[in-house]
């Protein structure tokens, strides 16, 4: 497989009982948050190691003696906010390598390496200056830059409901090409974790909350697994008007 000019960082916290995962509890306790937290991380490294990137970073909070990263240099976070860490990352990561970074986080093990590629190739390119996955929640999770700028990031709030629209607003009113992901769901609630579940029944994450769980894991709403993977891949987020008419195609 040839390899994309480019490198992924996951950044990520180590999956440590009571300091992730913690709007799961309840319904589940602290240690089974934490365990859906590892199955996530090890589902979404996964994916990043089997998609054709030059580098990979694994840009972890704490440390995790469980934790496998083969394949993955693993650094630090610097930084106080979640905005300032993101900076950091892309900025120590290009120092290393001056190639296109993406960045994603550890709360989509849904993620799969063709749609990681498809997102970064552009970028390796030169046909797009950024890459941007909303997530359903109103955040993203997933960040391409070609040229990383700390003011593209600085700034904006992080973890509101708002963060993925003043994300791609920042990136809009930089005049980049950006190319849209499609919008995913990041794991939360226990309604999110069997929602991702659903839609990827094959993965690490869902064999470990059906191990919780029991049998049953359909959702809120009692959708098959096939329609919440159809579902999945069909959200897009809309831009404003205005925001519309300043993304360029890549």
């Amino acid at each position: 497989m040839r390899k994309l000019a480019a490198q992924i960082v996951v950044i990520a916290k180590a999956p440590v009982p009571g300091l992730v995962k913690t709007r799961l509890t309840p319904p589940f306790t602290p240690v089974e948050a934490a365990t859906l937290a590892e199955a996530a991380l090890a589902d979404t490294l996964e994916a990043a190691a089997r998609a054709p990137f030059a580098r990979r970073i694994l840009a972890l909070a704490g440390s995790s003696a469980t934790l496998r990263s083969r394949g993955f240099e693993v650094t630090g976070q610097r930084g106080q906010g979640l905005d300032e860490r993101i900076a950091a990352a892309f900025d120590d990561a290009y120092a290393r390598l001056p190639v296109p970074i993406v960045l994603i986080g550890m709360d989509t093990p849904q993620v799969t390496p063709r749609l990681l590629e498809s997102v970064t190739r552009p970028l390796a390119r030169g046909d797009a200056d950024a890459g941007f996955g909303p997530a359903r929640d109103g955040g993203f999770w997933l960040l391409g830059l070609r040229r990383p700028d700390p003011s593209l990031i600085l700034g904006v709030p992080m973890s509101q409901t708002h963060t993925g629209r003043g994300q791609l607003s920042r990136l809009l009113r930089a005049s980049l090409r950006v190319r849209l992901a499609p919008e995913l769901i990041d794991v939360d609630t226990a309604a999110d974790a069997h929602e991702v579940a659903q839609a990827a029944p094959d993965s690490r994450f869902a064999a470990t909350l059906l191990g919780m769980s029991g049998p049953s894991m359909s959702g809120p709403d009692g959708r098959t697994d096939l329609d919440a993977a159809e579902v999945l891949a069909s959200r897009q987020l809309q831009p404003s008007a205005s925001e519309r008419l300043s993304l360029r195609a890549p």
